[in-house]
């Protein structure tokens, strides 16, 4: 027997298990995701938007097991100061809801649900909620083994101005794990407000974390959702979603990317109805033998419609990344307003950027456009900075700053724009200075 198929049946073992455990209205999506997944297994370098990255070689050279199989999992000890001040915090511990560690305080109109808690209360909408999503290998996986995750509801008209903060804790097991937590963000007509998701890892364990989620937004709705990750630096990470924007939604979301052995961050965003509006930054800031993988894809399918995406990223030591947009516009989506743009610095001669930006148009009255450039640091400019009696690491952290800053900008959540800039310090810290040098 090959070694994708001992996989392949693991794998349908494990979603036997959990029909049976978490709800058995789940039979029929987990059964239609499993047999799309089994028709080409995880994902290989083979097909064009796996290409630069090598996730089977990754998960083959450590043996992952379940959370069961792992032992006793330690509790986290300290957990980290939020990343906004009043931030209200829902804990996951290796993709499993901590309701002793989160917050019991959530106001009215906004709603937090474990998938636990769904399997017993309401199970047709748990049924729902696994039933959409993306024919994605990895959403696929996601669907076929999820034990637990999050449903996190805002009520029409609900307006909440304090950060929500979704942590993601994982490792301190005693062997390599994976767990596939699932998350669902729904915003209904005219609701607003702001998300947190933050992986941290703890612990030298090292973890394959593959999550999944679906973001849906009403008419007029508005999301701020920022996504953190940090995890352990022997992980495997990957996340899948899916945004829905319904007419008039603005999405503004922003991704950070510091952590993980290899990290895949999947986005799919489909404007669906006029005026829908999705802005989607991001930076990447990667070291050592970090491999970082950033793929989008924002589908115009409505008149009228805007998307906005910058990414921007820094690469020192052996550090690879990769970031793959795609635009694509509907023939119906006429008056779409798309743009996309990509920039790396390359701090090191050994760091490798692989950039693949897109455009797919079959409207005619559009403007769209995309770039790409890579390159390194301008040595004019450090050489003003030295000619000012400014240290080399110091004026090299002022001009990496000043290169990141248009992605860091366009994620204008005033509340949490300080944990930001504290994270650009500490990675330029790293990199061989005493302090940052963020405002």
């Amino acid at each position: 027997m090959t070694e994708q198929n001992q996989a392949l049946e693991s794998y349908e073992a494990q979603a036997k298990a959990l029909v049976a455990k978490l709800a058995p209205a789940l039979a029929a999506p987990r059964q239609a995701a499993f047999e799309r997944f089994s028709r080409g297994g995880i994902p290989a370098t083979r097909l064009e938007s796996w290409k630069y990255t090598n996730l089977a070689r990754a998960l083959r050279s450590t043996e992952f097991r379940t959370l069961e199989e792992v032992g006793v999992l330690a509790g986290p000890d300290l957990l980290p100061a939020p990343l906004a001040e009043g931030a209200q915090r829902i804990v996951f511990v290796n993709g499993r809801f901590r309701r002793d560690l989160s917050a019991a305080d959530l106001p009215d109109g906004v709603r937090i649900d474990s998938l636990q808690d769904l399997a017993t209360s309401r199970p047709s909408e748990i049924e729902e909620i696994f039933g959409e999503g993306l024919e994605e290998p990895l959403f696929d996986l996601n669907t076929v083994l999820a034990e637990d995750g999050a449903v996190l509801s805002f009520e029409p008209g609900t307006i909440h101005d304090r950060p929500i903060e979704i942590l993601w804790l994982s490792g301190l097991t005693q062997t390599p794990a994976s767990f596939h937590p699932r998350l669902a963000i729904r915003l209904g007509a005219g609701a607003a407000g702001t998300v947190v998701e933050r992986c941290h890892g703890l612990g030298d364990q090292s973890y394959f974390a593959n999550a999944a989620g679906t973001i849906s937004l009403a008419p007029a709705a508005r999301l701020n959702h920022l996504r953190l990750n940090a995890d352990s630096a022997g992980a495997i990470q990957t996340n899948t979603i899916l945004v829905r924007l319904s007419r008039e939604a603005t999405y503004n979301g922003f991704l950070l990317n510091l952590g993980a052995a290899l990290s895949r961050q999947e986005i799919h965003a489909w404007l669906e109805g006029e005026q829908a509006e999705c802005r989607l930054n991001g930076a990447y800031l990667l070291s050592g033998a970090q491999h970082g993988d950033v793929t989008t894809r924002i589908e115009h399918r409505a008149p009228s419609t805007i998307s906005r995406e910058t990414f921007k990223g820094a690469l020192d030591d052996r550090a690879r990344a990769v970031f793959q947009g795609k635009i694509v516009v509907d023939p119906d989506a006429q008056k779409a307003d798309g743009r996309m743009l990509n920039k790396t610095l390359l701090l090191s001669d050994k760091a490798e950027i692989d950039s693949k930006p897109e455009l797919e148009i079959y409207a005619d009255d559009v403007q769209c456009a995309h770039g790409a450039t890579a390159g390194e640091i301008d040595n004019e400019a450090l050489f003003y900075l030295r000619s000012r009696g400014i240290a080399e690491p110091k004026a090299r952290a002022i001009l990496v700053e000043s290169f990141l800053a248009d992605a860091l900008d366009g994620f204008a959540v005033e509340a949490l724009r300080p944990a930001l800039d504290a994270c650009l310090a500490e990675w330029l810290a790293a990199r061989g200075t005493d302090e940052g040098t963020t405002k």
